[in-house]
């Protein structure tokens, strides 16, 4: 099977999963924020910066480091699988030791402490789950995680719509989490020993030494990464309030739900890179374009909806009670395109075995957003959360996008990043004519088609990624003979 159509098979895989996960997830939003209501569901928001936050500490950048190293060489899988689950039973064991001694100097309730503990078991499983899931990816085989991923957003809805309909407490909502993880690990574990092989746990000091040594830089990212992707919503609960929490975090978990299709595109293409770097620059250098168009493109298509349709997403999604929300996704929705081109960035970067790189550009912008919140939030409350997150993803996207272009690869300006940008605004002014004059669902339906029209004939999608298509989509049909 040619690279095209391997990466292909992997990405549309994940996609497609992921497209019929955020289905059950979109319902399961749904159904917990209208239960919980604003201040319920600022809890579960509490609880998932907290554990989100700490949650880093389960891993410390050894996931990464084992699809690299792996990816590179499949005779490295059962060392870096024993020993990196050696060395998580460990970090699991401090990690939840510290989130609960933060937790109660923090000064929450009873009840939101109870939340996070649960939460928090929640994350060490999913922290071993992580170790297969790291294995699978470096030998290409994403289909398996995408089923887990379907399987466990199943579960998830149903224990939802359990808990709302027998009534129960915010802490069991916290729990569902726990059985699904527990669902999640037992699923994996099994296509693990079927697929790969049987685990086995033999712990290797000196090994453990040297890959926590390479991983420290993926750790202190994944670190710096958590403190500005959690942290606004830690500061809301201690300045503002759970409501203020209940209110950014509707806008915010939009926001989150988009970004699998980054993640995914590169959890497929990671492998790919990683060798590619050693073996074929020019391979690297296309697709690194190839990638930096394609997400742009998505993104300034959800840039532009997500801000002419909030009103109607969130009042369809959670209802009156979140209006509020409104105004933090119109602030929020601009941070789609830079975080979009950031994951591929900073992907390309760990390829490169730039991690080093990297981790100072996380750490300035963890820094930029600790700042930034303390400033923003006192006086802006929610949507100064909003603003501060949009400015760090815009300083870590400078960042790096400078040092790719002048090291590595350049992209052309007007071609990748100026005819995307007038797309968008033109798809913008259509489609919010047409939404005054008809109504926004159909406004959403014509502005697909206009965008994909533009886009053509602006030249952004050619020929050659039409000819690129047309090689990936039948990869189902040409694997034998590939094969």
């Amino acid at each position: 099977m040619s690279v095209a159509r391997r990466v292909a098979k992997n990405t549309t895989v994940l996609i497609l999963s992921n497209i019929i996960a955020y289905v059950f997830t979109f319902l399961t939003t749904v159904y917990s924020a209208r239960y919980l209501g604003v201040e319920g569901w600022g809890i579960i928001s509490i609880a998932l910066s907290i554990t989100g936050i700490f949650g880093v500490l389960t891993d410390l950048g050894l996931s990464s480091l084992t699809v690299r190293e792996v990816a590179r060489d499949k005779s490295l899988a059962d060392k870096y699988f024993a020993n990196t689950t050696v060395i998580k039973i460990v970090l699991g064991i401090i990690t939840f030791g510290v989130i609960v001694i933060v937790s109660y100097l923090a000064g929450y309730s009873q009840q939101i402490i109870n939340v996070i503990c649960v939460m928090a078991i929640s994350t060490i499983l999913g922290s071993f789950t992580g170790v297969f899931y790291s294995i699978l990816q470096a030998y290409e085989k994403m289909e398996y995680q995408s089923l887990a991923t379907i399987i466990s957003n199943v579960i998830m809805l149903a224990l939802t719509l359990s808990v709302i309909y027998l009534g129960l407490s915010v802490v069991a909502f916290a729990s569902v989490y726990v059985i699904v993880g527990i669902f999640g690990f037992l699923y994996i574990f099994v296509i693990y020993v079927k697929k790969i092989s049987l685990p086995y746990l033999e712990i290797d000091i000196n090994f453990c030494k040297s890959a926590f040594k390479e991983a420290l830089p993926f750790a202190v990212t994944g670190i710096f990464v958590t403190i500005y992707f959690w942290l606004d919503s830690f500061l809301l609960s201690m300045m503002v309030g759970n409501e203020a929490v209940g209110i950014y975090n509707a806008a915010y978990r939009l926001i989150y739900v988009f970004l699998f299709i980054p993640n995914l595109f590169i959890t497929a293409l990671f492998p790919v890179m990683s060798r590619h770097f050693e073996s074929a620059k020019e391979l690297l250098k296309l697709e690194y374009q190839k990638s930096f168009k394609y997400l742009f493109v998505v993104a300034i298509f959800i840039l532009i909806y997500g801000f002419v349709f909030a009103d109607e997403i969130i009042l369809l999604i959670y209802g009156e009670k979140f209006v509020l929300s409104i105004i933090a996704l119109q602030t929020l929705i601009w941070a789609i395109p830079i975080i979009f081109l950031n994951a591929l960035f900073t992907n390309m970067m760990n390829a490169m075995n730039k991690q080093r790189l990297v981790t100072v550009v996380v750490g300035s912008n963890a820094l930029f957003n600790v700042v930034l919140t303390l400033i923003l939030i006192p006086n802006f409350s929610f949507v100064g959360a909003s603003i501060a997150t949009v400015l760090t993803e815009g300083l870590g996207f400078s960042l790096l996008f400078y040092y790719i272009s002048r090291h590595y690869f350049k992209v052309s300006l007007n071609y990748y990043i100026l005819k995307p940008i007038l797309s968008g605004i033109v798809l913008g002014i259509f489609v919010y004519i047409i939404k005054t004059q008809l109504n926004w669902i159909l406004a959403g339906i014509i502005g697909l088609f206009i965008y994909l029209i533009v886009i053509y004939v602006m030249k952004i999608i050619n020929n050659e990624d039409i000819n690129l298509l047309k090689e990936i989509l039948p990869f189902e049909f040409n694997k034998q003979k590939d094969d």
